[in-house]
């Protein structure tokens, strides 16, 4: 009876370079676990995949040589297990969650596996992604890292969640999907090899085989007549690494507590003695998928170690710049730091408000967009708020009028009239100005605050910053408010009637000579003609005691300072009649109780026909509003209410033609004079807030502030617990990584080349054989073959043969993962 090979040995002979490439993996584990375990999903290892009761634990119990899986029904391994193999003189087992603690009790390490398994998932039977590292040091095994991961279930049981299936599959995908993973897909003998669950998930990820270990167990449990020498032979679902047949230990032999020493000997006599597979016994068994595994997962990392690197170095680049702000251990680094910090944030304000920022937002406006909305369209808008009420005006202005001439009946319009009125007008517009300041002042504090991201890592300097900015803004907006008093103070200092926009009696009388003797007519012809053009107002109103329609008719009405016209449409071709102002009054009409509309006449005091056969008029608009616009319109026209009215104080109005007309003489001055204001303030307040305000804010953060910071930075420096745990990850992980990059460095330059893979499936080629397709020393992998020639077919010719390091990849696009179904 033949011994067990000593496997080991026979790894160190034929390759003594992979002996350290598989350490180099662990150092590399090592080193990037404790910054994230995603890292680990990208570092070449051995990934196992099966069903459930597929004989997944056993195998990986026969390479360790110990029993210390735990073991049961339905989902025992909850959570992913990384178990690292290395050969050493002593056994004994160690978790990287409590290093330095050396479990030298198997059984305690199984102990230990259910009780971190629970500590996430619970006492269900859920899972979790979050693996757990073991290593086992032994003499009797080969440096090797393989994953174990939940077994592939199709029905949940007890309280599992109901989608369990598709939360396994998703489990084996984030590690299968990783060009740097070998796939050991384990399947019974037992079963229809096509409908394996291991070798269908394999192939969503690997379609060509290039990755892919098979091993069927269970191959003493097979019918009587029948065998896997087909399967075992490559010549069945080939794949280009072929399959390895092992056989474990029965239920009755766990529960006898059988050595596995002694059941990897009854493992080599099956194989010897089997007439099926007697000729090729030394490529089956435990110790010989061992050596496989070690040969392939050397050569895998040699062949995946530079794109590995090429991410490292990547990833550290990127780290490079954070790492070197987030030193704050020596006073010139916290220095440099608030230094940096202030001055970003003076650009960011710059950009912010100059609109040069390198993120444009596309959602609202911010910055200087909402100033410059403040600026152009929420002024002029408080600006025509304080327009006095028409009505109310035209009071003030004949009260104003009537106390100025006294016992006097006044001929003309007096100046202090005019001023009175004006000055009025001008002293509101301090509270739209004061109003503007404040939504500037508010606008900008905003702006501050957008900001502060980055000094959010340093909760006091923020508070600190933030204190200092928020107390020049009120600074400065005191003193606009005071700048834009003084401007008010100065317009009310001079009414100034020789502006060159004002219209005055002088310029009013010179317009009319010149256009009078341009028409040839004389002045007081020219003052007729020039009023009798000005256009009051113009729109739609209904005549509704006119005509036979029920409801009235719409024209087009034009009133002017001398008639009321009105025409078919807007195009004021066909005029249906012009009604002189003359002696005309207005009167106000009840509505009836479910009329829409309001109404008003017109009729004449020598009761003389108005239009044809009527005395009166009878008008209709559509609103309350319109109604209003077009009395006020009639009044400056001239044509007044039939009856006196009295105000809140008393006051009766009387309907004075000639002080009617005075009023309007002030009315219009005083209209003239007030669009002048409010042209200069909508000039002059914009700018000078961005001068007093906005500008002075920004020169104050650029140049002062952080000198009124420097004396505080001892304090101001303390970190956030938030940033400060970030602080502490990103130093780790920069560490981390510089530390994986020197381990690589180290072992590139001091182990070979390994040779390839001893193994007769894989023939050797010369670098000068050159395959059909012109590739040299890669010929193709042949489509598998039909039913009726597998029999005849050699087990070789499914094989790629390999250079002496590197393996060829597919240049074909690798078949995506189908999608992970929903589950309700």
């Amino acid at each position: 009876m033949r011994g067990l090979p000593s496997v080991s040995a026979d790894v160190a002979m034929s390759n003594p370079g992979m002996e350290a490439l598989i350490p180099l993996v662990n150092s590399l584990q090592d080193a990037l676990s404790d910054v994230c375990y995603n890292y680990e999903l990208h570092l070449p290892q051995i990934v196992v995949v099966g069903a459930q009761s597929s004989g997944k634990s056993s195998v990986l119990e026969n390479l360790v040589g110990r029993d210390f899986l735990p073991r049961g029904t339905g989902i025992v391994t909850r959570r992913p297990l990384i178990l690292r193999l290395l050969h050493a003189d002593t056994v004994y087992g160690e978790f990287h969650h409590c290093k330095g603690n050396k479990f030298t009790d198997f059984n305690k390490i199984r102990e230990e596996i259910k009780a971190e398994t629970e500590r996430l998932t619970g006492r269900n039977k859920d899972i979790s992604s979050v693996p757990i590292n073991l290593l086992i040091y032994s003499p009797h095994v080969v440096n090797l890292t393989l994953v174990d991961l939940p077994g592939i279930t199709k029905v949940s049981v007890g309280d599992q969640p109901a989608d369990i299936e598709y939360q396994i599959r998703k489990l084996i995908m984030q590690y299968i999907c990783h060009e740097n993973c070998l796939i050991l897909a384990v399947t019974p003998a037992n079963t229809d090899l096509t409908n394996s669950d291991a070798l269908k998930l394999a192939k969503d990820v690997d379609p060509q085989g290039l990755r892919t270990i098979g091993v069927i167990t269970k191959l003493d449990l097979m019918d009587k007549g029948t065998d896997a020498k087909e399967i075992l032979e490559n010549r069945f679902l080939p794949l280009r690494l072929g399959y390895i047949g092992v056989v474990n230990r029965s239920q009755k032999d766990i529960d006898g507590q059988k050595d596995i020493r002694a059941a990897l000997q009854a493992e080599n006599n099956f194989f010897l003695s089997h007439p099926a597979y007697k000729h090729m016994a030394h490529r089956m068994g435990t110790p010989y998928l061992q050596k496989i595994l070690n040969q392939h997962l050397s050569n895998h990392i040699r062949d995946t170690l530079p794109g590995f690197r090429r991410d490292l170095e990547s990833q550290l680049r990127a780290l490079n710049k954070e790492a070197e702000e987030f030193r704050l251990d020596d006073p010139t680094s916290r220095n440099k730091t608030l230094t940096l910090l202030i001055h970003h944030f003076a650009d960011e304000l710059k950009k912010l408000i100059d609109g040069t920022c390198d993120n444009v937002d596309t959602v609202c406006l911010s910055g200087g967009a909402r100033l410059n909305q403040i600026f152009h369209l929420r002024l002029p808008n408080e600006l025509t708020k304080v327009q006095p009420d028409e009505i109310k005006l035209r009071r003030e202005i004949s009260y104003a009028i009537r106390n100025i001439h006294g016992v006097r009946t006044g001929l003309f319009p007096p100046d202090m009239a005019f001023e009175a009125i004006v000055k009025k007008q001008i002293s509101w517009l301090k509270e739209p100005c004061n109003k503007f300041i404040d939504m500037v002042n508010e606008e900008l504090i905003t702006t501050v605050n957008q900001c502060f991201d980055k000094l959010t890592c340093f909760p006091k300097l923020r508070e600190e910053t933030e204190k200092l900015v928020t107390t020049k803004i009120y600074e400065q907006e005191r003193k606009c408010k005071d700048l834009v008093l003084q401007l008010i103070e100065i317009q009310l200092a001079y009414i100034n009637t020789n502006h060159e926009d004002f219209v005055g009696f002088s310029k009013t009388q010179h317009v009319n000579t010149q256009n009078n003797k341009i028409c040839g007519v004389s002045e007081n012809q020219g003052v007729a003609l020039r009023s009798s053009l000005i256009v009051i107002r113009k729109g739609w109103l209904t005549m509704s005691n006119i005509g036979l329609m029920k409801g009235g008719k719409e024209y087009w009405f034009i009133l002017t300072a001398e008639s009321l016209s009105w025409f078919k449409d807007e195009e004021e071709k066909e005029k249906q009649y012009m009604l002189p102002l003359d002696n005309l009054k207005l009167k106000d009409i009840v509505k009836g109780f479910k009329s829409s509309r309001f109404y008003f006449s017109i009729y004449n005091t020598e009761l003389r026909n108005v239009y044809k056969d009527q005395k009166w008029l009878e008008l209709a608009c559509c609103s309350q509003e319109e109604l209003d616009s077009w009395k006020v319109s009639l009044f400056r026209a001239g044509v007044f209410p039939d009856k006196v009215e009295v105000d809140g104080l008393g006051n009766e109005e009387f309907t004075d033609p000639l002080l009617e007309r005075q009023v309007e003489t002030i009315r219009h001055l005083v209209d003239s004079y007030m669009s002048i204001i409010h042209k200069t303030f909508r000039d002059q307040m914009p700018k000078t807030v961005m001068h007093v305000m906005v500008n002075s804010v920004k020169e104050f953060i650029r140049s002062e502030l952080l000198s009124q910071l420097y004396p505080l930075r001892e304090t101001l420096m303390d970190e956030s617990p938030d940033q400060q745990q970030h602080r502490v990850e990103v130093l780790r992980k920069h560490r981390a990584l510089k530390e994986a990059l020197a381990v690589i460095e180290q072992v590139s330059l001091s182990i070979p080349l390994p040779p390839p893979v001893d193994s007769p499936r894989i023939q050797p080629s010369s670098s000068q054989e050159t395959s059909k397709n012109g590739r040299p020393g890669h010929p193709p992998l042949p489509s598998p073959p039909e039913h009726h020639k597998r029999h005849n077919a050699s087990p070789d010719s499914f094989m790629h043969s390999s250079t002496q390091h590197i393996r060829p990849r597919p240049s074909g696009p690798r078949r995506q993962a189908p999608p992970i179904p929903s589950v309700k």
